[in-house]
């Protein structure tokens, strides 16, 4: 493998797959960490709750992009079916609520808010499932790689 060659790592993209799952940690972290905030009352955990929330919804960019290109590279643009299509358009939905939830956050840090408005524990728990649905998808779409498994024919 050529160093340089930016295909052949798409296709051989282990340091890829672990890098998709960084946004995963730090977001359900960051969760966490917001209602051991609620439930220890401690300032510490809230700025480490939204620094978590900030570095995953950055690093949703990078997941994303490769994502985009890991398909039209790989599957040379094919149209998505079954499984793939369903991690891709989970992973989307996975990208939009991380940033919604960090803009919660950062809404109310900028207003210098002590509590953190109610609505935001639903939309926190829905996004913590979507997450890690889209995750689950991803682990299984790996493993039928792995295996050889024909991940379209999965409807």
């Amino acid at each position: 493998m050529h160093p340089f060659d930016i295909k052949q790592s798409f296709r051989e993209a282990r340091a890829t797959r672990r890098a998709n799952s960084l946004p995963i940690a730090l977001f359900i972290i960051g969760v966490l960490l917001i209602f051991l905030r609620n439930w220890k009352k401690q300032r510490l955990l809230a700025a480490a709750a939204y620094y978590n929330l900030l570095v995953a919804a950055i690093a949703t960019v990078p997941v994303v992009v490769t994502g985009i290109l890991a398909w039209q590279w790989e599957l040379e643009g094919q149209k998505l079916k079954g499984i793939l299509l369903m991690h891709l358009v989970m992973g989307c939905l996975s990208t939009v609520m991380i940033w919604v939830v960090w803009f919660i956050h950062t809404r109310t840090r900028r207003k210098q808010q002590e509590v953190l408005p109610g609505y935001r524990l639903p939309i926190e728990a829905v996004a913590v499932v979507i997450v890690a649905l889209t995750g689950h998808l991803g682990g299984f779409s790996q493993w039928s790689e792995w295996t050889r498994i024909d991940i379209f024919q999965h409807q």
